[in-house]
């Protein structure tokens, strides 16, 4: 109850926000549009775009930082949200109000066991403060010398925000997936769990500064994009130190253009560094929006915070590159074969349907503009057929899914013309030559000899275990089942506390019962 009231009021001050007025109501069942008439009657009159967009900033703002994400999400995307919506949660990135500094230095000694006067030789006030954590700038003392550093610090009560608001999603995909059966194939639930683990990652600064670690050493060969120097030494679950990057933000394209860097190439190389590291690597930076990237004097793309990495396997690798190859050579129907080999797709399905609606997907992309193709009912489109075909939620895309739409809306301020798909094809193409050709099926052949050199060593092992196991379940049909004490104790406290519940319920029903009679008898006196 506690968390549909919670769901109940981050509804209400979303409507009053005049969230609801942004959505494309001819989209929509018949329910949801009757739904979403309903909460528009609460929204605050006489509010244009530009007003709703800046309530709405202020309405998640104060409903905490999981509410934060989304919008941080939404503002990479004007052509769903609109212009003026998007530019007023674009502040949500990095114009958070921050917490004062003295909480920050009392954190930082918290962790690293030493005064930050014999940490830093300077520690400025917060410069950017986000959902999750905010950055000083600082001097590190150092054997060799200083260096100019940035200190990120967790905000004191993040981890128990998080954690209520995850009750509450958790509460909502539940109840998604018990009264709204067309929603299971989405698996909510699991989508919520995903979110949960990234969270709890993302909420361990030591974790980020391995994935920092890890990501430069598959980086160090690329000369489009690289991370900022990481220091290990002063560095604690609530604090991160990285080197200082002096750049400018993505989302300035007039500054970069005024740089003389070119937004378009700038646009080309952000969709192809994410698709680098996706596919080549399985580890990938899942929070890049424009407030995370940067642009160094020479030209290069610096990502900063990886708070949120995703990773994915040789198989899910394979998979989006194939498919991704197909939508840019149009080969539908390989596209539709790639998912029933995958499995997302039930057999009880035709290949040649399925090639035919994606087909509906993929052909309004081409030969337009990227400014003229609508993502939100390109999206809607896709939801409808991957529902009549039956195609079940993977939980370990998630995070690459949402990466792919943020990445794409990077790419569409720094370059409105922007054409995902001629971008994305070098990389695509040279990931599948090399892993889906005639290399990868020998290296799908290598894999397979060792699995199966793999099992003929553990032979011995897997017999001495069915063995055991025969045993066991001969002793136990022969002399009966038997209950570990702890079972038997554990077993009865679950029927004694039904058993309570049961004897409170019926003295509910009978004072229930009791104060209706009298009710009655008192009104027929």
């Amino acid at each position: 109850m506690l968390n549909a009231f919670r769901l109940a009021r981050a509804g209400l001050v979303l409507a009053r926000a005049g969230a609801f007025s942004f959505v494309a109501k001819e989209d929509l069942p018949p329910g949801a549009v009757r739904a979403v008439a309903l909460a528009r009657l609460i929204e605050k009159p006489a509010l244009d775009d530009a007003t709703r967009g800046r309530r709405l900033s202020d309405a998640l703002n104060r409903l905490g930082p999981s509410y934060i994400k989304l919008g941080q999400f939404l503002a990479t995307r004007p052509d769903i949200v609109g212009p003026d919506m998007a530019e007023a949660l674009s502040g949500l990135k990095d114009e958070i109000p921050p917490f004062p500094t003295e909480t920050a230095k009392a954190i930082i000694e918290a962790n690293l066991g030493r005064p930050v006067p014999a940490i830093f030789r300077s520690f400025s006030e917060p410069l950017a403060a986000a959902s999750i954590a905010q950055v000083h700038k600082a001097v590190l003392a150092r054997p060799d010398g200083e260096a100019t550093v940035a200190v990120k610090v967790l905000r004191p009560d993040v981890r128990r925000r998080f954690t209520r608001d995850l009750a509450s999603f958790y509460s909502a995909a539940r109840w998604m997936e018990q009264f709204a059966p067309e929603a299971r194939r989405l698996k909510p639930v699991a989508v919520v769990e995903t979110l949960h683990r990234s969270v709890i990652l993302e909420m361990d600064l030591r974790l980020e500064a391995a994935a920092i670690s890890e990501m430069a050493e598959n980086v160090a060969e690329e000369s489009d994009f690289r991370l900022p120097a990481l220091a290990w030494e002063v560095t604690g679950r609530d604090v991160l130190v990285t080197e200082w990057i002096d750049g400018i933000k993505l989302r300035d394209v007039a500054r970069i253009a005024a740089a003389g860097h070119d937004p378009k190439r700038l646009a080309v190389t952000v969709i192809q560094s994410f698709l680098r590291h996706a596919l080549r690597d399985g580890f990938f930076h899942a929070d890049m929006h424009e407030g995370n990237l940067f642009i160094d004097a020479e030209g290069r793309l610096v990502a900063v915070d990886l708070g949120i990495m995703g990773r994915i396997g040789y198989k899910e690798r394979k998979f989006l590159a194939e498919i991704l190859y197909g939508f840019i050579r149009r080969d539908y129907r390989r596209i539709a074969e790639v998912h029933f080999e995958a499995g997302y797709v039930p057999r009880i399905h035709s290949v040649e349907d399925f090639a035919q609606a994606l087909r509906a997907i993929g052909e309004p992309i081409h030969g337009h503009r990227a400014s003229d193709i609508s993502m939100a009912k390109l999206l809607a489109l896709l939801f409808e057929i991957t529902e009549i075909f039956d195609m079940q939620t993977r939980p370990e895309l998630i995070l690459l899914q949402k990466t792919m739409v943020v990445v794409e809306g990077v790419a569409r301020r720094l370059d409105p013309d922007f054409d995902m798909w001629s971008a994305a094809e070098p990389v695509v193409s040279e990931w599948v030559a090399r892993f889906v050709g005639p290399h990868g099926r020998l290296t799908e052949i290598g894999e397979g000899v060792a699995a199966l050199s793999h099992l003929v060593r553990s032979l011995p092992d897997l017999a001495r275990r069915i063995e055991q196991i025969t045993v066991n379940a001969e002793a136990a049909t022969g002399d009966g089942l038997k209950l570990d004490p702890e079972t038997i104790r554990g077993i009865g406290r679950e029927v004694a506390r039904n058993t309570r519940w049961g004897r409170v319920a019926i003295w509910v029903i009978a004072l229930v019962s009791a104060a209706a009679g009298l009710s009655v008898l008192f009104d027929g006196l």
